[in-house]
C-alpha cells in the first residue's frame, strides 16, 4: 500500500494540515489545562475560560470585529444554520425572502432548500456569467424589491473566486438588509474587515486556515439578535449551548493569530506556485482550460477543465500519488455534477473533466513540478486509451 508520505497533497481547499504551532497548544489545552470553560470555581476552569476570552480577541483582530460579536461554534456549517434557522424564528410572522448566490456552499444552499420545503421562505437566486462573477446591478434590483437576508459567500470553495464583499456589504445596508458571509475559504486568505464592510454575520471554519476540523465561529453584528436552534445551559450569551470546545476554540485564535502575522507573505508565495503549476498544464495538457475568474481569485486555487477526458479516470489513475478532487468535499459519497459549474453554465464534457486543484502555505516548489508531471501524464495515458 502506498505511504501518504509520498502523495502530494494539493487538496487545500478540502481542508488544510493543522500548523504545528498551533497543534502544541491544542494538546496542551487537551491534557494539562483541560479545564471546562464553564467551571467557574477553580483554576482550571478559569484557565479554560481565558483561553477562550483570548481566542476570541484573535479570531476578532482577524477579522475586524470585537471579541464580544465572536460566538464559537463547530465550523460554518454550524455559524450558517444557526443564522438562517435562527432568523426564521426571528421572525415567524412572515414568510422570509432570502436570496442567495446559485454557487453558495451546500451548507448554504441545502439549509435554504429545507426551509422552502416547509413553505417558510422564497429562495430569490442572484446572477453570476459564465466565469462565476456576481451581477452586482441584478443584485442591488434584488435588495430594492426587499429581502429578509442576503447570502453572498467572500470566496468560492470550487472555482477560488473572490467575490467583492465591501460593495455587497454597502448594498445590504443601503436598503437595511441583514447580510451573511461564509468566509470559511477566505479568512486568512485575504483581508476581511467585518465591522466597515457592513457584513451582518461572518461564518469561520478552523479547518480551511490551518486549525483543527470540528471548530467555528461566527461573528454577529451588534443589534442583531438570532433565536438558538441548540438548547441546554444557554451557553454563549444563550445562542449555543453546549460545553465549549477549548482545545478547538484555541486552534483556531492561534491559527487566527499566526494568519494574522504571515497571510501576506505566505499567500504572494503560494500564487506564485499555482501560476506556475497553471502555466506548466497548460504547456503540457492540450485544450485544457481555467475555469473561473482569473483576475480575482484566491492564491492558491487553480480550478481547470479537460474536455472528453472524465476525472473520475483522472483520480483513478493519480490517487497514490496526487490529491486533488473532482469538485467541493461537502457530500460525503455522493458524486454528482458540480452545482457550481452547472451555474457557470458550462459544457457538459467541461464539467466532467473538471478537477480542482489547492495549493497551500506547506506545498513545496518541486511539488509543484513533479504534479504537473503527475497530471500530464496520467491525462496523456487516458486519452490514449481512449482512441482504441
Amino acid at each position: 500500500m502506498t505511504r501518504k508520505d509520498n502523495i502530494i497533497y494539493l487538496d487545500y481547499h478540502a481542508t488544510t494540515p493543522v500548523d504545528s504551532r498551533a497543534a502544541q497548544l491544542i494538546l496542551h489545552y487537551m491534557t494539562t489545562a483541560f479545564g471546562n470553560a464553564s467551571s467557574i470555581d477553580h483554576e482550571y476552569g478559569d484557565e479554560a475560560e481565558r483561553a477562550v476570552s483570548k481566542s476570541a480577541f484573535q479570531v476578532a483582530e482577524l477579522v475586524g470585529a470585537s471579541p464580544k460579536q465572536v460566538i464559537f461554534t463547530s465550523g460554518a456549517t454550524e455559524s450558517i444554520n444557526i443564522v438562517l434557522q435562527g432568523s426564521l424564528l426571528s421572525q415567524t410572522n412572515k414568510k422570509q425572502r432570502i436570496a442567495v448566490l446559485p454557487i453558495e456552499h451546500k451548507a448554504v444552499l441545502d439549509t435554504c432548500h429545507a426551509l422552502a420545503k416547509q413553505g417558510l421562505v422564497e429562495i430569490v437566486y442572484l446572477k453570476v456569467d459564465s466565469k462565476g462573477r456576481l451581477d452586482l446591478e441584478y443584485l442591488e434590483q434584488v435588495c430594492a424589491s426587499g429581502l429578509s437576508l442576503l447570502c453572498v459567500m467572500a470566496a468560492n470553495n470550487e472555482i477560488g473566486n473572490v467575490y467583492p464583499i465591501q460593495a455587497v456589504g454597502q448594498i445590504a445596508q443601503k436598503y437595511g438588509i441583514p447580510f451573511l458571509c461564509d468566509a470559511s475559504q477566505a479568512v486568512g486568505k485575504i483581508p476581511i474587515n467585518f465591522e466597515e464592510w457592513g457584513i451582518t454575520y461572518l461564518a469561520i471554519s478552523t479547518h480551511k486556515l490551518y486549525g483543527p476540523k470540528g471548530s467555528g465561529a461566527l461573528v454577529i453584528r451588534k443589534g442583531y439578535h438570532l433565536q438558538p436552534i441548540l438548547f441546554g445551559g444557554g451557553h454563549q450569551k444563550g445562542l449555543r449551548s453546549g460545553t465549549l470546545n477549548v482545545p478547538g476554540i484555541v486552534g483556531l485564535g492561534e491559527a487566527c493569530r499566526l494568519r494574522q502575522l504571515e497571510m501576506e507573505e505566505d499567500e504572494q508565495a503560494i500564487a506564485i506556485k499555482r501560476d506556475r503549476l497553471q502555466k506548466l498544464l497548460l504547456e503540457k495538457i492540450p485544450n485544457l482550460t481555467v475555469n473561473g475568474d482569473l483576475s480575482s481569485r484566491l492564491s492558491g486555487n487553480l480550478h481547470i477543465s479537460i474536455p472528453d477526458v472524465p476525472n473520475s479516470a483522472v483520480i483513478a489513475r493519480v490517487r497514490h500519488q496526487l490529491a486533488i478532487s473532482t469538485g467541493a468535499a461537502c457530500s460525503s459519497g455522493v458524486e454528482t455534477p458540480s452545482h457550481v459549474l452547472q451555474a457557470l453554465g458550462l459544457p457538459s464534457n467541461f464539467i466532467e473533466g473538471a478537477l480542482r486543484i489547492g495549493i497551500g502555505k506547506f506545498t513545496k516548489s518541486v511539488e509543484i513540478e513533479q504534479a504537473a508531471e503527475i497530471l500530464s501524464s496520467a491525462v496523456h495515458l487516458i486519452r490514449q486509451s481512449m482512441c482504441f
